[in-house]
């Protein structure tokens, strides 16, 4: 047992790293490394290795995942897409289900029952998929917002609209009480938003108040989120997902004193929970499931992928300010994850158990379903953004901290080369010179968690904090580092006195202080550029710019990627690349008498 889930654990993060490294989908690749360690190679066999700890396993991974998304809808996500998001949750959920249920009774030929509790199911799209591929891609923060809101709203539901059509098979189809099943998934649901909300009150006050020490925030955090989810799915199965979902939302627009810290070990604690979960899930296919696969699928795959989700979309965004091009990216992207999977597994099982003939295909057109969106979506989502204009590329831009007369040439030097530049100051007076050079500026503190909306970290490859403050310095490069990059954040230190101690990266390799550059640019330095080639090597130009005492500042390579020298890296310069540099004036020659 301890090497399967040292297995998954080391497949799922290996399988995340290699997409980063090739920049290729996150979610594809894990389930690919799942199928070859599962029914390929046979290295792992949930069903036989978990045995009945299987489907709790799953389902409290999926409620950290669930919590940790409503963790980041912040409402003021919505001043862009707040129409969008409530008519992707309110019309487009109907149509959806509506448009699912006949692609799966027409297409799949399942019967109209089964069909309703499939195409309830579809509904959702899932954070577990959706989240990972968002990382990757650059594109305007409104779609990012309706696609993350769209699948961590829309997850709970779908498993509700299947509680209530399970519900009514088992309680007798047509001779059931539809409205005493309505009324009871509607007050289970509202009992949900009520214990998740709640508790979000409560523990937000306590962690206000200073009732929970900082070295217990987290875990009480992680086993309050269980207890409550645990708490939910006895009043009702799957409204647990509910429950999470409403208590990371309050959390999440609430004051708790910590929110960096424990936004960061959720984020890390799910960026393993979504490796895992994926592999089990994709190991879990075994070779009857997919002999069980039948052609008559394949009509609902393309029903599903060019017929349900367009058309819900364009309905339910019809009526709104939406740019058509944006509508037609949402319209395409719907990739289902581990809750579909998981959530079509169970009803399936109990349907079997129960009698309903038909119930043994959902397995096998869930699995059909998670694979063909993954793949569809996961390849096509950047291509399909740069052919609509909306993808903006691999950000290339600086953002320098601090306004000062060294950084605004600097920002001014940027500029000319092409690159994007953006200089951050939390004082107006600072800022007028760079605005008087019609350089891009923005007033306020980037630590700010209320103005970090307003600021697309993505858009730039290199931070530098260059202010006359050095401790604010490092604590930008801290505080940042994790979401921008450790390798791309890095400060100027104040005075030569100030010493290099502090976390971060220093500019440059002698660590020059911004005291002495300011000195030296009142004295005529100015910025200058180097190309690397084979007959001008970097040992030429090393040589030519301690000669004349200058500072290596950053790398241009020819694929638009940019390094920058520090005290503690010097990156690898290579012919065709390009050095950014700051260097003394030419000497002026004195003709001899």
């Amino acid at each position: 047992m301890l090497v399967k889930i040292a297995l998954i654990g080391v497949i799922g993060i290996g399988a995340q790293w290699v997409a980063w490294r090739t920049n290729k989908p996150a979610i594809a690749l894990m389930l690919v490394a799942g199928i070859v360690a599962g029914p390929i190679l046979g290295l792992i066999d949930p069903a036989r290795d978990f045995g009945a700890l299987r489907e709790p396993i799953i389902k409290l991974a999926v409620a950290v995942i669930l919590f940790e998304g409503g963790l980041t809808l912040k409402f003021r996500d919505l001043r862009h897409a707040g129409a969008a998001v409530f008519m992707l949750v309110f019309i487009g959920v109907p149509i959806g289900w509506a448009l699912g249920t006949a692609a799966a009774y027409y297409g799949a030929g399942l019967s109209l029952e089964l069909a309703a509790l499939f195409g309830g199911i579809m509904v959702v799209t899932g954070p577990t998929v959706i989240v990972p591929m968002l990382r990757t891609l650059n594109i305007t923060p409104r779609v990012k917002h309706m696609l993350k809101w769209e699948a961590i709203v829309n997850d709970p539901i779908g498993a509700l609209l299947g509680v209530g059509i399970y519900a009514y098979i088992t309680h007798g189809g047509a001779q059931a009480n539809s409205t005493a099943i309505i009324t009871d998934v509607v007050a289970a649901s509202v009992l949900a938003v009520l214990i998740g909300g709640g508790t979000a009150f409560a523990l937000t006050a306590a962690f206000v108040r200073g009732w929970v020490p900082e070295y217990l925030k987290a875990p009480v955090l992680l086993t309050t989120v269980i207890a409550v989810f645990v708490l939910s799915d006895l009043v009702m199965h799957e409204t647990g997902l509910i429950t999470v979902t409403a208590m990371g939302v309050v959390m999440a627009n609430r004051e708790t004193d910590s929110s960096h810290m424990l936004m960061r070990f959720k984020e890390d604690l799910t960026v393993v929970l979504v490796s895992g979960v994926f592999i089990i899930l994709s190991a879990t296919l075994d070779w009857t499931v997919v002999t069980n696969f039948q052609i008559r699928f394949l009509l609902f795959l393309i029903l599903l992928l060019f017929v349900v989700r367009p058309v819900t979309i364009m309905i339910a965004l019809l009526f709104t300010r939406i740019p058509f091009k944006e509508r037609l990216f949402v319209a395409w992207i719907a990739p289902r994850g581990i809750v579909a999977a998981a959530v079509t597994g169970l009803f399936a099982l109990r349907l079997s158990d129960y009698g309903v003939p038909g119930a043994e295909a959902l397995v096998p057109l869930s699995f059909a379903v998670v694979i063909a969106t993954i793949f569809a979506h996961g390849f096509t989502a950047q291509p399909f953004a740069r052919w609509l204009g909306l993808d903006r590329g691999k950000g290339n831009g600086v953002l320098l901290v601090g306004a000062n007369s060294w950084t605004i040439a600097f920002a001014e030097f940027i500029k000319a080369q092409g690159s994007e530049v953006l200089i951050a100051d939390e004082s107006k007076f600072a800022l007028r010179r760079a605005r008087r050079a019609d350089l891009p500026v923005y007033q306020g503190d980037i630590l700010d968690e209320t103005h970090n909306e307003d600021l697309d970290m993505g858009r730039y490859q290199q931070l530098i904090a260059a202010t006359d403050n050095d401790s604010y310095n490092a604590l930008v490069c801290s505080e940042l580092a994790p979401e921008v990059g450790h390798d791309r954040v890095s400060r100027m230190l104040v005075t030569a006195q100030t010493g290099t101690g502090r976390r971060g990266r220093v500019l440059t390799l002698g660590g020059t202080p911004i005291e002495e550059q300011l000195d030296r640019l009142q004295a005529g330095w100015s910025f200058g550029r180097t190309r690397i080639t084979e007959k001008f090597s970097y040992a030429d130009f090393v040589a030519r710019i301690k000669a004349s005492g200058g500072d290596s500042l950053a790398i241009a390579r020819a694929n638009g990627e940019l390094a920058v020298f520090s005290m503690q890296h010097r990156p690898p310069v290579e012919p065709g690349d390009t050095i950014w540099t700051f260097v003394p004036p030419d000497p002026v020659v004195v003709p001899a008498a």
